[in-house]
This record gives structure tokens, sequence and C-alpha cells, in this order.
């Protein structure tokens, strides 16, 4: 059971961390994008998703105990000391993501991690859809990795933080987030194959177009959206085609044709989550290509096309998310944009020429003011790399 650090305690261990010391192991954890391919994850898709030069900062040292460990947040201006061995309640703040990690290192490097002192600094948005959380849970697994010196190797990091946000949030969440924070490229984006966790980095240069993220200030909580409901969905609108097709894997594997033939014992829902799925994966591909040929029109068009199917099918937009996706289609200065990350709030992705960007966030905002009465927050990004001492 943590107990929460007094004023005193923790401005000591905090003035520890701004002075110079050789001692101190820094960590840098990105947010990510997701430049397309939402919501297929979880159903086996490819992805193009990168790490952001918006980051989560770490501050780490052994403490020299056994057990007794504290952290504290610069962000909320509090601390805690609690015992490592001794896992916090699932859901419980911030405090209990971290001990999600602790308790799955634990499973895989037995008695290795002892008492140390962490401080951590945000300068991701939260609830904007950019993986804070995920930033936060690698962040972390890096930093006690690295300390330590555990030897984990990337790709457990990833499925280790995956399954502490699991414990955490109550969403079934993919593998998307944590791979990109862990992985990412400066001026790449990753092509991963989430059912097989292979990859390639696609070069993200785009002459002077840029992406922007238009912030709702509505804040998404995966947990208590329909986010377990969406993947309960596919799962059993692919268990419902295997009954047929068993050599169908996973859901993105499946065709429109074959959503048709069981429309009627699928239902509604389950056939727009299908075909969601479905044209999604092959906007993904289409993409790349695009991405590779320079047409960004084209990767423009298939943005608008991704936020189609998740206001329509997928179902997990919201009246914020469509007023600023429909405000840039019908702007020419924009070639694309949709809603990204898990929905029901968040950010819009936009693809837009570096000349245009100022002029169109002071159009958008003033719109987004009059109709939404809300006031909207830009966030330019550039590709960055995954989680990295500095």
């Amino acid at each position: 059971m943590s107990t929460k650090l007094s004023q005193s305690e923790y401005d000591n261990i905090d003035q520890i961390f701004a002075q110079a010391d050789a001692e101190v192991l820094k960590i840098e954890a990105p947010g990510r994008i997701n430049l397309i391919g939402e919501h297929i994850d979880y159903n086996g898709g490819n992805v193009l998703p990168a790490a952001i030069d918006k980051c989560i900062y770490y501050s780490f040292k052994k403490n020299g105990s056994d057990k007794t460990s504290n952290v504290l947040s610069k962000n909320f201006s509090e601390g805690f000391t609690f015992d490592i061995s001794v896992p916090e309640k699932p859901g419980d703040g911030w405090l209990s993501y971290l001990s999600g990690v602790l308790s799955e290192i634990e499973k895989r490097v037995p008695g290795k991690v002892t008492g140390f002192d962490c401080a951590l600094e945000s300068k991701l948005p939260i609830g904007s859809g950019i993986s804070s959380s995920a930033a936060l849970l690698c962040g972390f697994a890096k930093g006690l990795n690295e300390l330590f010196e555990l030897g984990i190797d990337d790709i457990e990091i990833v499925k280790l933080c995956q399954n502490a946000e699991r414990i955490f949030s109550g969403a079934n969440v993919g593998v998307m987030d944590q791979f990109a924070v862990v992985k990412g490229k400066k001026d790449h984006f990753i092509l991963l194959d989430c059912d097989t966790l292979e990859y390639k980095t696609i070069p993200a240069a785009m002459k002077s177009n840029v992406l922007l993220l238009l912030n709702t200030n509505v804040s998404h909580n995966l947990a208590d959206s329909a986010y377990n409901e969406r993947r309960a969905q596919c799962e059993s609108a692919l268990e419902i085609i295997q009954s047929k097709y068993p050599q169908v894997k996973t859901l993105v594997e499946a065709t429109e044709e074959m959503v048709e033939e069981f429309k009627e014992e699928l239902g509604e829902d389950r056939v727009k989550r299908a075909t969601h799925v479905i044209q999604e994966q092959k906007r993904v591909e289409a993409t790349v290509e695009a991405l590779k040929n320079n047409d960004f029109e084209l990767v423009g068009d298939l943005l608008n096309q991704s936020h189609d199917g998740l206001q329509n099918l997928y179902e997990v937009s919201c009246p914020e998310l469509d007023f600023l996706a429909a405000y840039a289609r019908k702007d020419d200065r924009v070639l694309g944009a949709r809603m990204m990350g898990g929905g029901f709030g968040g950010c819009t992705i936009n693809l837009i020429d570096e000349k245009n960007v100022d002029s169109f966030v002071a159009d958008a905002a003033k719109a987004y003011k009059e109709a939404c009465n809300l006031e909207l927050t830009p966030i330019p990004v550039k590709t960055n790399n995954g989680v990295q001492k500095i």
C-alpha cells in the first residue's frame, strides 16, 4: 500500500534530480500518432503509427533500499512511497499504472528490481488520443530495464506494458501504442503487422506537408467508452465467419463478400464493424503506396475515407470530432483529416501544407468555438525516436 509523500519528502527527492549526478538515469518517452489504420490493431491488421516529439521525461536513481521506492509526478506535484513487492490496486490513480509495470517485470526477472527513486514530468496532453498512458508505462519500464540492467528486450517491454495497461484501464487494448512508443524512428512511420509484430519503417518525407493535431478538448476514456464492446463485436463476427471459412485467422483477412454472406447472422452492428475493419486494412496498404509515390492528395483522401468509416461504421466518433473533420474536408488548405485514437474525444489528425497551418488553425478555432462552445488546441507534431536514454 502506498503512502503519499509529505511536501518536505517530495522536495528532498525532487532536489536530487535537479542536481547534476552521473548516477541519475534520464529517459524520454514519446507519445504516438497513427496516420491511418484505426481499430484494426486488435483485429490482426497493419497500422501506420509513429512516435512524436511530445514526451514524458523520467529521472531514475537507485536509493539503496531493498524494496522501498519513491515516485513523484511534477505535473500533479505529488509523490508516493511504496513497497515494490506489494502491487497497487488496478485503476487507483497513476501510480497503479507503474505498479502494473513492476508486477509484469517481476514475472520475467524475479528479484532484480530493488529500491529506487523516480521523478516524471509529462509534456503530453492527457486524454488527447496520443497515448500518454503507453508513454507512461513504456518510459517507466525502459527506465527500470536500464537502471537495473534487466536485459529485457524491446518486444518483451511492449508486451508487458500492453498487459499492464489492460489490467489498469480495464480496456482490452491492442499492441500498436506500446510498439510505436518503444520502436519509433525519427522521420519514419512504422508499418506494423499487429498479428505477427513484424514491421517495416516507411520514410515520412512529405515535402512541405506536415501533420497537425487538433485537440477537441473532449477527454476520452477507453474504459468508459464502447471500446471493449467494439472489440467483442469484432471477435464474435470473426467466429461466425470462421464457421465456414476456418482459414480466416483474423478479421482483416475476411472479405466484404463474406460479411455480406453472413449479414443476417451477424446483424447490423457486426456487419458495420467488420466492414470498417476490412476497408481500413485496404486503406493502410493504399496509404503506404501513396507515400512511396509522393501522392499526398491520395493520402488525404484516404484519411477522409477513414474518418467516414470510424464515424458511420465503427461508430466511435463524437460530434466535436465530426465537426472538425467536416470543416477540414471543406477547406482547400487541408489535404485530409480524420479522428485519431480510441475515439469519443481526443484529436483529429490533419495533413496540411506547413505554410497554411497558422491561418487554418485561426479559422478552425473560431468556427469550433462558435459551433461547439469549446476551445481548440493545435498540436503540431513531428516524428521521433522511441523511448530512449538522454
